[in-house]
């Protein structure tokens, strides 16, 4: 995968992360232009000629180096390679768009530590949306071979970054970004993946496809509800009509999940926007510096937050589903779709699935409301999108389970004796997590005009209920 500092997008940094690609450098013109422009510089650079934070106005010579080493200091656990090397992703791309002033040599040797398994140590706590400092000032000084890189043993990525590079190679979002990044593209999946845990339930309980109709949604033109009821649409294979009007699971599934498609999208391009973007602060342009606060991590923590609240109702219809599931009146088999009378069968899906909501739920508040003022006052706000992307990625694991427990269900179609689920569910879990690499939908084919559904082990007869 090529890296130009333009057009990087949330799954091509998933891709890199997770070792499905790696990278190459397209050009280092405008990082050098950057790079050059800087060293003319005269006058008081933040940063770089004064101090950072409250000490704004103070000036400084060559205390750069000492910078990095006063802001390597997170906290918490380590984050996960993946995490990691999609960070070194993002900054480098974003270097290579121009504007930051580093030295140019730098970037090839990010670009190899990425292709060879190399990631700095970041810990999980250290950052507020107003630039990951802790994690870039780690990765500045595993460079400089002051910190221990995390990987092979052998060719060890080493540059010589001066005093100068380093207030440039901190301003940045970047471990933010990749986090963030990574969660937009594993929800688009799972989101994704929602369009066809459902089409197994409307086929399971005979639910009628007329409120997916083309023209009920030119007549309320939201483009994720459109979108939804259009693949929804395609995956049945005729418009089943047990009942004149089913219950909300059901009806309002395009409405509800086209919400949520809307918000994706949404977070997707503020992410995308930043992940490509010369946000730096001081902006080396024009042979100029441009003191300003793109830094400033509001665009993105928004996006996410308003992303986060949208999972829940889609969460919360599919618990619906999964509660029509177990009962007689829309399945025609016994409650709970036990084996015998009295049985539990899969009743315990419920509290699966209701526990894993409860957790997108908590996941939902809103990092956006909160603010904070710290170093002497000089700093009186902050975006919180890392938390924001953090709290996203998070979100992942229990929307995966809601969806699981959903498929499960519909696609039972054989009684389910009393007995453990667990292998079931990891199993329905694996069909949708697999997703997360290959960036494709679950198979649509086993709904579409199926006698036949797909569950772990094969598939079996599908028993539909007569219309009541």
């Amino acid at each position: 995968m090529e890296l130009d500092g333009a057009g990087l997008t949330c799954a091509q940094v998933h891709a890199v992360a997770y070792g499905a690609a790696r990278v190459t450098i397209s050009s280092l013109d405008r990082a050098r232009a950057a790079w050059g422009a800087a060293q003319e510089l005269t006058g008081p650079v933040y940063g770089q000629s004064t101090g950072v934070g409250a000490n704004k106005d103070v000036g400084v010579e060559g205390g750069g180096l000492d910078l990095l080493r006063s802001h390597a200091g997170g906290a918490g656990p380590l984050v996960a390679p993946e995490r990691a090397r999609a960070m070194l992703v993002v900054r480098l791309n974003q270097l290579l768009a121009g504007g930051s002033g580093v030295d140019p040599g730098v970037l090839p040797v990010l670009a190899g530590a990425i292709n060879d398994g190399f990631t700095p140590p970041i810990r999980t706590y250290g950052a507020i949306g107003t630039g990951d400092l802790t994690a870039l000032a780690t990765t500045a000084l595993c460079l400089l071979g002051e910190m221990s890189w995390q990987g092979p043993t052998a060719n060890v990525p080493r540059y010589p970054l001066a005093s100068g590079d380093a207030a440039p190679f901190l301003s940045s979002g970047a471990a933010t970004l990749a986090d963030a990044a990574i969660a937009v593209h594993r929800l688009r999946v799972l989101l994704d993946a929602a369009v066809d845990v459902a089409a197994f339930s409307f086929v399971a309980v005979s639910a009628s496809a007329e409120p997916l109709a083309a023209v009920v949604q030119e007549a309320r033109p939201h483009p994720g509800q459109a979108a939804a009821a259009a693949r929804l649409r395609g995956l049945l294979s005729r418009e089943f009509a047990a009942r004149i009007q089913d219950p909300y699971g059901y009806r309002a599934f395009a409405q509800v999940h086209g919400a949520a498609l809307d918000a994706l999208d949404r977070a997707e391009r503020a992410v995308e926007t930043d992940l490509n973007a010369a946000a730096e602060n001081p902006l080396i342009a024009n042979s100029l510096a441009w003191h300003n606060g793109n830094f400033h991590s509001a665009p993105v923590a928004l996006a996410l937050d308003a992303l986060r609240a949208a999972l829940v109702p889609t969460a919360q219809l599919s618990t619906a589903r999964l509660a029509t599931l177990m009962e007689p009146a829309y399945t025609g088999r016994l409650p709970f779709l036990a084996a015998r009378p009295g049985g539990s069968g899969a009743m315990v899906l419920e509290y699966v699935a209701q526990d894993a909501l409860a957790e997108l739920r908590h996941l939902a508040n809103p990092v956006t409301a909160g603010t904070v003022v710290i170093s002497r006052g000089t700093e009186d706000h902050a975006g919180f999108a890392t938390q924001a992307a953090r709290y996203a990625l998070r979100c992942v694991e229990p929307l995966e389970i809601v969806l699981a427990c959903e498929r499960l269900a519909a696609t039972r179609a054989s009684d389910v004796p009393d007995r453990p689920l667990s292998d079931d569910l990891d199993a329905v879990r694996a069909l949708i997590s697999k997703q997360f690499l290959t960036s494709a939908p679950c198979p649509p084919s086993r709904v579409r005009g199926a006698s036949a559904v797909a569950r772990p082990g094969g598939a079996v007869p599908l028993r539909r209920p007569p219309p009541t």
